[in-house]
């Protein structure tokens, strides 16, 4: 019975500090939930994209916008005010860093951009602008995917129904991965989409990786995935072939003397932007016609804007390509989505280590 009661009392002990954590401040109110498990059960409940999730909302009413928990195995503190969320990014590199949990570190790569800081960072951003930038945008992104929609669009007529989603998925992931890699899935027995889809689906499940888990799919679908972009790094090197594409950009990269770049960079560079470009624009393609299906005046003004486009173009009986200057005379287009971003929730948080104490509101 005496050690009965001295094992309780060491359990009790342990789960009242998890639930109290030692801090040399004082820390906002809330609850830490079960240890090691802490409020990840209940954070990743699916939830409407156009809203607060029903987690962060409860924890709202009960502590104020400021509030602390643990989310995927980390102590956190969430912030839902706007002005001190704008004041900690500005503390960016002085008070804290960009950080995401190593759950997400390891799905979605140690050497990839979410796990760098300062000068390394810096360097993958640039090359990742070199591919989406203005002037790459300007010069052949604009009039590719142009025509790659109209084809797809064309199929998508003859179809009784159309997913959406799912068609701009497996749309967009075509065209980036042939943009990034050249991949051709006819030429390799390991199915890219399918793998990376599952690497996708178990990215935000709870970080549990045995057999069965959705973590556990999502990655093996990253392990696979990295196999087949290596294997396409491993066939470019020994063929000396130039191909054009954000890969062979990399490539070269890497062989200069002055380079941060590695082949760890450059796997992880390209499984991030396919993941960006399938996810938030074949969901945002969904919500948009969500959106205007609500709001027929919208509709009815995008109608009147394109299609005075197209008048000019056939008075001046132009190419029937969209050109840059057509683009940027979208007022109305643009401010469609520019409101299409503030209410759909694409990024549900940003994440920032604290690497030295923040005082929020005299506290």
């Amino acid at each position: 019975m005496p050690r009965y009661s001295y094992t309780c009392s060491r359990y009790c002990h342990w789960f009242y500090r998890w639930g109290n954590p030692n801090c040399n401040g004082k820390l906002p109110p809330g609850t830490m939930g079960l240890p090691i498990v802490g409020e990840t059960l209940q954070f990743v409940v699916p939830d409407a994209i156009c809203d607060i999730s029903p987690f962060i909302r409860k924890k709202m009413a009960r502590y104020g916008p400021i509030f602390r928990t643990s989310l995927f195995g980390e102590k956190t503190i969430v912030c839902t005010d706007p002005d001190i969320n704008h004041y900690i990014i500005q503390q960016e590199g002085r008070s804290v860093l960009l950080w995401y949990t190593e759950a997400l570190n390891k799905v979605f790569g140690q050497q990839g951009i979410l796990a760098q800081h300062g000068a390394i960072h810096k360097h993958l951003k640039n090359q990742i602008l070199r591919l989406v930038g203005p002037e790459n945008l300007k010069a052949n992104i604009l009039t590719e995917l142009d025509a790659l929609i109209r084809g797809h669009l064309q199929s998508w007529a003859r179809l009784a129904t159309v997913d959406l989603k799912k068609a701009t998925e497996d749309m967009l992931f075509d065209y980036a991965a042939r943009k990034l890699i050249s991949y051709d899935e006819s030429k390799t027995p390991m199915k890219f989409q399918e793998n990376f889809n599952a690497f996708m689906y178990g990215l935000f499940s709870f970080p549990l990786d045995i057999p069965g888990t959705k973590y556990n799919k999502c990655v093996q679908g990253r392990k696979n995935s990295m196999k087949i972009i290596k294997g396409i790094i491993k066939e470019r090197k020994s063929s000396k072939m130039s191909h054009c594409d954000f890969l062979n950009h990399l490539l070269e990269e890497i062989e200069r003397e002055d380079s941060f770049l590695n082949e760890a960079h450059v796997v992880d560079m390209v499984i991030l932007i396919l993941f960006a470009v399938q996810e938030t624009t074949s969901t945002s393609s969904t919500l948009v016609l969500k959106f205007i299906s609500k709001h027929p005046d919208v509709l009815a003004e995008l109608t009147k804007e394109h299609e005075a486009i197209l008048k000019i173009r056939r008075d001046n009986k132009e190419s029937d390509m969209i050109t840059w200057e057509e683009y940027k005379s979208m007022t109305f287009t643009h401010m469609v989505i520019t409101e299409l971003v503030r209410l759909a929730n694409f990024g549900p948080a940003l994440c920032r280590k604290v690497i030295r104490d923040v005082e929020v509101n005299g506290k």
